[in-house]
């Protein structure tokens, strides 16, 4: 992160006060995603709803790096795909949109929609068994979780019934030979879960490179675990969003701008 991010000066006085703070807080998000080697160049992509309306989201320009993005350069675009608000002229990854725009047309509870290709996760998402109760970060998404099969590149619109099938209730989910999904009613809350979820696809990858015989821990310890880290409102823990914002103002602050 250098502080060449894509920032344009328009974008503040067009926007309301409230978008402006959830521009700020993706921003975040994709700086963050960066800072933990959670990217694949300009091919992934994060969402969140525009506050005070269930029609529209933010996602990135297609184009941009996730240490590039800043508060005034994502892209406002309805849940039929028209361009809302533009400030690049770069466009969207149409991928992105098929994917992002079903699910939050379908949970109008998830406000802030996550998505992924790393090593890790396409790792375990290439495994049969899927995550498996190897550790604490893993086991807080016990039958918390989705799976969604493999269909090819995300440009069929008839995926998007079934992406929203598989993810069901759950606010994760692992697209097999493809990559990891977090959402959350909030861009915080959307986090939290996909840097645990990664950890835990990252711990699962070490464990079994490490040849020796793994021990799992049973669904009873594993459900223990989920019902204390995974409920919702954890108020008491939203401490560690400011947290990451701080560590973000120190290493480059135009994520804001």
């Amino acid at each position: 992160m250098n502080g060449s991010g894509f920032s344009f000066a328009h974008t503040r006085a067009a926007v309301s006060d409230a978008e402006w703070q959830q521009r700020v807080d993706l921003a975040a998000a994709f700086r963050l995603a960066g800072y933990y080697r959670m990217t694949d160049q300009i091919y992934t992509h994060l969402t969140a709803k525009v506050p005070g309306t269930q029609a529209h989201f933010l996602i990135n320009p297609y184009g941009v790096l996730f240490d590039e993005v800043t508060a005034s350069c994502l892209v406002k675009v309805d849940l039929d795909g028209e361009v809302v608000f533009d400030p690049t002229g770069i466009g969207i990854n149409p991928a992105g949109f098929l994917i992002h725009s079903c699910i939050h047309r379908a949970r109008p509870d998830l406000h802030a929609v996550l998505h992924t290709h790393t090593a890790a996760g396409i790792a375990v998402a290439a495994q049969r068994r899927g995550l498996l109760n190897l550790s604490q970060h893993a086991m807080r998404f016990h039958r918390r979780i989705g799976y969604h099969d493999y269909e090819g590149v995300a440009l069929d619109f008839s995926e998007q019934d079934r992406l929203v099938r598989d993810l069901g209730p759950h606010n994760v989910m692992i697209l097999r030979n493809h990559g990891l999904l977090a959402a959350g009613d909030t861009i915080r809350e959307a986090f939290e879960r996909l840097y645990y979820l990664e950890r835990a696809c990252e711990a699962q990858v070490r464990a079994q490179s490490g040849g020796a015989e793994l021990i799992e821990c049973s669904d009873e310890i594993a459900e223990k675990v989920a019902q204390a880290l995974d409920r919702p409102g954890r108020s008491a823990r939203d401490n560690d969003w400011p947290a990451l914002r701080r560590l973000l103002d120190r290493i480059d602050p135009s994520y804001a701008t």
